[in-house]
């Protein structure tokens, strides 16, 4: 396994990078929702199993704050069946009391088995669905996920839910622009690589990313291990993809997909990570940064399935 990480900050912001780089849990309401339903509501209602974090869902509950229909959010990513989702207001404290309070008999629903989440400044989304409605292989969405914007331009909060095929476009750009440089060959600080075959779209190793990615952004931190102490390998492993090799390239700030991905070019650990030979698909996905962080979280999986 191999993983590289960049922060590309002029140096009058390295202090603030420490403080992005460093580990800041929030109050987690995932945690809430699988605390009742484990609890029953304190014994109201039958005990359920916790629920499985779905980065599908949480692009659903990402795109239903921004605007969309619920029912066309989750149709969008294959999900069949009828969802059951929370908007809730306020500091994570008044969170946990409404869950607790009104919300818990929805939660706790025996039926459920998926959950996804977005949150913004004091707001979070929470979707829920059952095992029936989820996608199937066939039907999962082949395209990665990326906040609106243009090519070039930093997503406005407010800017409209991602279109799929705005969503391929952009992750298309970032593969055109990898495949060029493993066609060229490079020189990664004082390794050279050959020219190198071109890697594959994966949308399995796209929702992988936007999951780090979204995850990242949420809680403040900028590190290959997430809070709960996963790996890039173990998220992958996590989603069904057999790997025989992963790499994850990470970075913060870059504003534009040319940007990130020279950015990645440019230092030795990265570039070697997107000139790897053995590597042959690809997925990449990045979320706005919030309480105040102004720049993206960037996450790219590299993976060689096992034969």
């Amino acid at each position: 396994m191999s993983h590289s990480s960049f922060r590309p900050l002029p140096a009058a912001l390295l202090g603030a990078a420490a403080l992005i780089a460093s580990t800041l849990v929030h109050a987690d309401p995932l945690s809430t929702v699988q605390m009742l339903r484990e609890g029953g509501c304190g014994g109201v209602v039958p005990a359920a199993k916790p629920l499985r974090h779905s980065a599908l869902l949480d692009r659903a509950a990402w795109q239903w704050a921004e605007g969309e229909p619920l029912a066309a959010a989750t149709a969008n990513l294959g999900y069949r069946g009828a969802a059951s989702a929370l908007h809730l207001s306020g500091p994570d404290a008044a969170i946990v009391a409404d869950l607790r309070r009104s919300a818990c008999s929805q939660v706790a629903d025996r039926a459920l088995q998926e959950v996804g989440l977005y949150q913004r400044g004091f707001d979070t989304w929470l979707v829920m669905i059952s095992v029936p409605g989820a996608p199937s292989a066939a039907a999962a969405p082949t395209t990665t996920w990326l906040p609106p914007a243009s090519a070039n331009a930093y997503p406005s909060p407010g800017a409209p839910p991602v279109a799929r095929d705005r969503g391929q476009m952009l992750a298309t750009r970032v593969l055109d622009l990898v495949n060029e440089a493993r066609a060229r060959g490079a020189r990664c600080g004082g390794q050279a690589f050959a020219p190198a075959a071109p890697l594959a779209l994966s949308g399995t190793l796209g929702g992988v990313a936007s999951g780090h990615a979204l995850d990242m952004a949420q809680h403040n931190y900028f590190e290959h291990v997430d809070l709960a102490g996963h790996t890039p390998a173990d998220r992958v492993r996590a989603v069904g993809y057999r790997e025989a090799l992963v790499g994850e390239n990470i970075a913060y700030g870059p504003k534009s997909v040319e940007e990130v991905v020279q950015g990645w070019l440019d230092s030795p650990g990265h570039c070697a990570n997107i000139m790897d030979p053995r590597f042959v698909e690809l997925g990449i996905a990045w979320a706005p940064g919030q309480v105040g962080r102004l720049g993206l979280y960037w996450v790219m999986e590299l993976a060689k399935p096992k034969a």
